[in-house]
């Protein structure tokens, strides 16, 4: 054979989310796209907002001198300068340019910190449901993954948090918003998280860190603000990317940003700057980069999000289905009417609704709704999926 046995296997078992898509896809030529109703991909359906589509313009036109060259691997410094700048007026704290790295997305930032990290065999807490890509990303660099269920509301378990940290820690990764839950953990949870990693790390004899994945935290609901895991946490590393809050995917803009006392500061931040060369990143989009500088703080507008949640929520809660209202991003994770989520997924994607099993973000018993979709196709799925339900139960 002339792949690898072990990509073979990988493919075999990769994401559910890619398979219904294509699913998707195939019913959308045989019916019609008016009459399948796709809720599989995370792809954001807001426009970028007007700031950052004119700073792509001036940025196109202008012609300095080098615009296209090679850069720092870090990324413009005065890109890291200004997301700093950001992350100074947001996390209150005296990170600097120094602090932070531009990356290839959110992607490419997890990559580079987990290929800093690990150790062969040392391993990754990552709390289900979770985003299934955290399972191969960890892989990617010699790790294991160690999956943590969370509690039935998708709160934080601590205490079976604690009970899987060995020797072998070396992280805990951990996204909030959630994907695929839209939970955001609150933040008195999150100090005593912090509480236990401070403990778990003199228990075992080094520092275990904190992995904080937040490509969602401009998309949170009800007044919310995400918690800042900086204030509460020495070793905290954020992973962020521009993908959803400015609606740019296809631009692959992210960064890395180590708390300024992070253990082993300048070693760890030189093992960022190398791996993100030597994995091939080699350094961030440029043009993304010179636009992200001069708009910082630029978002889509939340709301019209959390007017797609409340348009969902209510048709779904009167169609009978549980589920845990969303505090930010933008997907649901309804139960199954039914023990087996694939048989419920099935009589869906009949129906010609399309929808991502539970079981492949591991937890089982449930489906995911990306609802980041025109609301008139919110409105045109809820009969069906209240039809497909009743038939089922």
């Amino acid at each position: 054979m002339a792949i690898a046995e072990k990509i073979r296997k990988a493919q075999e078992n990769s994401s559910w989310i890619r398979k219904m898509f294509e699913e998707g896809s195939r019913l959308k030529q045989e019916r019609g796209a008016d009459l399948v109703f796709d809720f599989t991909l995370g792809n954001p359906c807001l426009d970028p907002p007007p700031a950052y589509l004119q700073c792509l313009q001036e940025e196109i036109l202008g012609s300095p001198a080098g615009k296209y060259a090679y850069m720092p691997n870090a990324g413009y410094p005065e890109t890291r300068e200004a997301v700093a700048a950001e992350l100074r007026r947001k996390r209150r704290i005296s990170i600097q340019a120094e602090h932070v790295l531009m990356t290839c997305g959110a992607a490419g930032a997890l990559n580079v910190v987990l290929k800093t990290l690990l150790n062969p065999q040392e391993e990754v807490i990552i709390l289900t449901p979770f985003f299934p890509e955290y399972l191969f990303y960890i892989d990617n660099h010699g790790g294991v993954a160690r999956p943590v269920e969370t509690r039935k509301d998708f709160s934080l378990d601590l205490e079976a948090i604690d009970q899987a940290i060995s020797r072998r820690t070396k992280a805990i990764l951990i996204n909030s918003p959630n994907n695929p839950t839209g939970r955001m953990y609150d933040g008195e949870s999150l100090q005593h998280l912090a509480e236990l990693l401070r403990q778990a790390s003199r228990r075992v004899g080094k520092s275990i860190y904190l992995l904080s994945d937040e490509p969602y935290g401009d998309i949170v609901f009800d007044g919310r603000e995400l918690p800042d895991l900086f204030g509460a946490y020495q070793n905290t590393i954020l992973v962020n990317s521009y993908s959803k809050s400015l609606s740019i995917p296809g631009e692959r803009l992210g960064y890395i940003a180590a708390h300024p006392e992070i253990d082993d500061l300048a070693a760890t931040l030189d093992g960022f700057n190398f791996c993100n060369r030597t994995l091939g990143y080699v350094n961030a989009p440029a043009t993304a980069q010179r636009v992200i500088r001069r708009i910082p703080s630029a978002h889509v507008e939340a709301r019209l999000y959390q007017k797609r949640r409340d348009q969902l929520c209510a048709g779904m809660q009167e169609a009978g289905y549980r589920f845990v209202k969303p505090d930010g991003a933008f997907y649901l994770f309804p139960e199954s009417p039914v023990p087996d989520e694939m048989v419920f997924v099935k009589a869906l994607l009949d129906a010609g609704v399309l929808v991502v099993p539970g079981s492949g973000f591991g937890r089982s018993g449930h489906f995911r709704i990306a609802y980041c979709v025109d609301e008139t196709k919110i409105d045109r799925a809820i009969p069906i999926f209240a039809q497909v339900r009743r038939n089922r139960s």
